[in-house]
């Protein structure tokens, strides 16, 4: 009986050791910061400012861009325009976020697309200017490029 009782409490310190451990468990790591601004320039599709919105779940993640600067140059039908958005890492080359979400739009609206999915690592440090945004809408090709870096300053990823 007495073995018994030593295990049933071996097992339970261990229990309570192992709930301690979860409680105080580093939290999940997240991008920093969680939205920034730019001003971006789309040729004849105008230009203005932008807000990009970035989530991190381990090495995925996700951006989206609004804006009421850009707008819509025809009606858009949700999910329809293919989006390519490139950002320059700090330690050298480009980080691609693409997909075809977007909400609806009419012609004329302010631009909206993503959540675009993309990979990063931990430490990546993403900017838009010295990128661009690709948006193809029935064909026709919008480009948009940062004129001026980030604010408050790049993306950086744990």
């Amino acid at each position: 009986m007495r073995g018994k009782r030593t295990a049933t409490g071996a097992a339970l310190a261990a229990g309570a050791l192992a709930v301690t451990g979860l409680a105080f468990a580093p939290t999940a790591a997240a991008v920093t910061p969680q939205t920034a601004t730019i001003n971006a320039s789309c040729g004849i599709f105008g230009g203005g400012a932008a807000t990009l919105t970035a989530t991190q779940s381990g090495n995925a993640a996700t951006i989206t861009l609004t804006s009421s600067a850009i707008k819509a140059p025809v009606a858009v039908a949700p999910d329809s325009i293919t989006s390519t958005l490139t950002l320059v890492k700090a330690s050298g080359g480009t980080t691609v976020f693409s997909g075809t979400k977007n909400p609806a739009m009419p012609s004329g609206s302010a631009v909206s697309v993503g959540p675009l999915p993309g990979t990063v690592a931990f430490g990546d440090s993403l900017e838009a200017y010295g990128g661009s945004l690709k948006m193809v809408i029935f064909g026709v090709t919008v480009t948009c490029k940062a004129t001026a870096k980030q604010s408050p300053g790049p993306f950086v990823f744990d």
